[in-house]
């Protein structure tokens, strides 16, 4: 079985983000990042069948240069090889149509990813993915196990979780739940200095043209101060002649 797992470079969410140029351009500076924390999920699981069933994982990122250490903790973590599609991504259009021709070009049978990226929570590129290349897609995935070319999956849907049957090929993206936080793996100098041997390769993107324009960006509004109340008359007075909420 051949698994692509797509592993998005966001921000760890402890950095203090900023914007340049108008507030037009996300400033890096000082900024750390890392795996985004569900496509980690998804790769954790992707070792599993690695190790349980012998399957080949591969990691793909759309992402200039400056992804590559991110893709090297993919490899470090266990994947055997690594794709950087050669772009800076602009919209969850633009990164499904460049993800899609690595699938179609690598006959993947099972394409793992994060249900949607830490930065900007589209949830988009997975479903549309799927769309591109024909394949099953389950969203929201907390289980997933195959026998064959048969797949069980669990997922998440209000009030409780379902049990899905399909088959492969398929896209799968998964959060929480396909592993738990317990199982992410860190990467030990062994398998550090086996990522520095293992292929990454680099390929030059179709020019798939974006589908929307982000023309600013703006931080949320800071919290207002907060009244402490000592008693529920108190609460009650403040509501109503102050808040005029009741």
């Amino acid at each position: 079985m051949k698994i692509l797992v797509c592993i998005s470079h966001v921000p760890d969410t402890t950095s203090k983000i900023n914007f340049t140029e108008n507030d037009t351009k996300f400033d890096t500076n000082g900024v750390q990042f890392v795996i985004n924390p569900y496509d980690e999920f998804s790769l954790t699981r992707a070792m599993w069948f690695k190790e349980k069933q012998g399957a080949k994982v591969t990691v793909v990122n759309v992402g200039d240069a400056s992804t590559e250490p991110t893709l090297r903790k993919a490899l470090a973590i266990g994947a055997d090889d690594a794709i950087r599609v050669n772009a800076v991504p602009t919209d969850g259009m633009m990164v499904a149509k460049e993800l899609a021709a690595v699938v179609k070009e690598g006959g993947y049978d099972l394409v793992l990813a994060g249900k949607e990226s830490a930065d900007y929570n589209g949830q988009m590129v997975p479903g549309m993915l799927a769309s591109m290349v024909d394949f099953n897609f389950v969203n929201g995935c907390v289980g997933v196990e195959v026998e064959g070319s048969n797949v069980t999956l669990e997922r998440e849907i209000d009030g409780g979780e379902e049990k899905v049957s399909s088959s492969l090929p398929m896209v799968v993206a998964g959060q929480k739940g396909i592993v738990e936080e317990k199982d992410l793996r860190i990467p030990n100098m062994r398998g550090i200095m086996m990522a520095r041997k293992k292929p990454l390769a680099v390929v030059e993107p179709t020019g798939a043209a974006a589908a929307s324009l982000t023309k600013t960006f703006e931080k949320p509004a800071e919290k207002g101060a907060v009244k402490l109340v000592d008693s529920v008359d108190e609460l009650i007075d403040l509501l109503h002649n102050e808040a005029k909420a009741i």
